[in-house]
This record gives C-alpha cells, structure tokens and sequence, in this order.
C-alpha cells in the first residue's frame, strides 16, 4: 500500500507515565477511592512519588500516545499532537517518539506548566489505580492547530478525553476533515460519553469514521447493558464501529456487517495498562493496510495480549519483535483458521 509522507497523526495529551506495583495498604493511604484516575496539581503528584519505596517504570504514555506510539514502532509513518513542558519530561516524551520513528515536528511547547505525568500504582490483582496532573497538555487550544498540521496525514486517531474541550476537538475534526483525511476516536471513558451525551451522537457521524469503545463507554451512550446494542448504535453513526469486552474479546460493526472476535490467552496478566489503546493501534495497523474487518480485530487483540503481560504501556525491544513475527503470520492466515 502506497503511504503519504505521514500517513496516522495522533492528537491527544502527551503523558508520562510512571507505573509502580503497590499493594492496598498503601492505597488505603491515599484520598479517593481504588480503580480510575483522578486530577491532581502537580505538588501534589510530586509528593506521591516521593511516597513511593519501589522505583517506578518509567514510560511514554497517554491515551492516543500509545496508539501511535504502538504504530509507529509496527513502522507507519506517524506524528503527534499534543502539549508538552519545556522540561526534561517534555524532552523524554519527544525523543522517544522520534527513536521509534515518529515526527515529533508536531508537537506543541509550554514554556510556563510541566509535561503531563500520570502516576500508576497497580495492585496485585492487576487494577490500576492513577493520579494524573494534565500539566501543560491541559494548554493545548484551537489556537495552537495550524493549517499545515494535517497535511501528509491519511488518517487522524483522536483520544476521547478531548471531549471535555469542545473547542479543541471541533477544532481538530475539522481541520482534519479539510484535509481529507479519515479519522479515528477512541471514547475513553464512560464519564466522557456521560459528559459528552448532548453532543457525541452529532460529532460521530459528521466527523468519525471509525469509534472505539469498551463494553461500559458502550452501555454509557446507547443505555443498554448488552454490547452488541452499543455496537449498533455507535455502528449506526460510523461507517467501523468496536466495542472490547475484556476476556469475552470484541464485537464489531462495518457496511458489511457484525462479526465478534475473542480475546487473545495471555498466561499471567501483569498491567492493563494501555489494553484499550493498544488494540486500537493492532486494529487500525490492519484496517488502514486493507485487511477485513475480522483481520483487523485479531490484530488488535494479538497487541492487547502483549501489552497486559508487561508492566507499562512501553515494551521492550524483543516483545516487538513477537508482536511483528506474530501479526505477519495472522495476516497471512485464512479467516477460518484466526484467533
């Protein structure tokens, strides 16, 4: 397949994560309550860290910063937007992109707030419990979308979270649209779809061709429990739509109909984190290299059973080279012989 000079742009808030094992004693000494994320300023998180007896892994992340990250290291040509400090972080998150091949000519600077960090801590039952302070990527504004930003780029994959800034996303969608290029939404969270119901439905189908959600995100806007009726209302809306239900695997929708792909065995879950976000970059790595709509869930699924079985969203030099042996050799299956 023939690619344009950058063929996937991510947009998103650029994170640093750092991701530590912790038991639930030591949460119970923390405000808030187990599972989920919840904001906090940055003196704040700085006192976690320093909390913290093991040393954390430290790694790239953020919600559509994994999914390029995931591509760009499959070798498609990717760039990112987002907002990031003029800080030692902001120079880390940067040159990691750059070393898996990414353009970083895209990324926005804050002179005044830091680079976005996320602190994970997971318990031994594999539940992530964060504290993010959004930082410099909460600086991230329509004014800072130029009109060559989307040039070269085939596709745009936008991260939910960009719904709590209506602006912003509009923004975005539309610049994208302007440039032809199809794009990409990962809803998120369930709050986001709750906080974004008055105009979720419009924005779907004027602006997204393909929308990711999990099975709560789905129930969220459709209001009914069962997955496969998430899946026909977002399908409804979107020409791709894909709704991940965690060991039960994932429905999906296209033009030519549902199909439902299980979820890939992994012998010992370890970190969740970045499940979601790397099934969408083994989705789109074969939905945008032609591959069908059965295809391109067992690709996303093959990434979410590497990720869950590391710690972190970053993975190490060898697993890339099982995920890429491993999706060459699914994609040249037969569909009755697949995951």
């Amino acid at each position: 397949m023939k690619y344009k000079t950058v063929q996937v742009i991510g947009v998103g808030s650029p994170v640093v994560d750092f991701v530590v094992e912790t038991d639930d004693e030591f949460l119970a000494t923390l405000p808030g309550q187990k599972g989920g994320m919840e904001l906090v300023d940055s003196p704040t998180l700085k006192a976690l860290l320093k909390s913290i007896k093991d040393t954390p892994v430290k790694a790239p992340g953020g919600s559509a910063g994994n999914t390029t990250f995931a591509l760009a290291r499959m070798g498609v040509p990717c760039g990112f937007m987002g907002k990031v400090g003029r800080d030692e972080n902001g120079d880390y998150y940067k040159t990691l992109f750059k070393e898996v091949g990414g353009d970083v000519s895209r990324f926005k600077t804050d002179g005044a707030d830091p680079t976005a960090c996320c602190v994970s801590l997971v318990t031994p039952d594999s539940e992530r419990t964060m504290r993010t302070d959004l930082g410099a990527a909460m600086g991230f504004s329509p004014a800072d979308i130029g009109a060559d930003d989307f040039k070269g780029c085939r596709h745009v994959h936008v991260e939910g979270y960009l719904l709590f800034n209506r602006e912003l996303l509009f923004a975005v969608l539309k610049a994208a649209r302007a440039s032809d290029c199809t794009v990409s939404l990962d809803l998120g969270s369930f709050e986001v779809v709750e906080a974004a119901k008055d105009i979720l439905p419009d924005i779907l189908k004027e602006y997204v061709d393909i929308v990711f959600a999990n099975e709560e995100e789905a129930a969220a806007f459709s209001g009914g429990k069962d997955p496969e009726t998430g899946l026909a209302a977002l399908g409804h809306l979107c020409r791709v739509a894909a709704v991940k239900v965690g060991r039960d695997g994932a429905y999906l929708k296209d033009e030519n109909g549902t199909t439902h792909v299980p979820a890939m065995v992994v012998d010992k879950v370890i970190d969740t984190t970045g499940a979601g976000d790397y099934w969408a970059a083994g989705f789109l790595f074969a939905h945008l290299n032609g591959y069908s709509l059965t295809k391109s869930g067992c690709v996303g699924a093959l990434f979410g059973k590497h990720v869950i079985g590391c710690m972190g969203a970053d993975l190490p030099a060898d697993v890339w080279g099982d995920i890429i042996a491993e999706t060459t050799l699914l994609l040249s299956k037969k569909e009755e012989t697949l995951c």
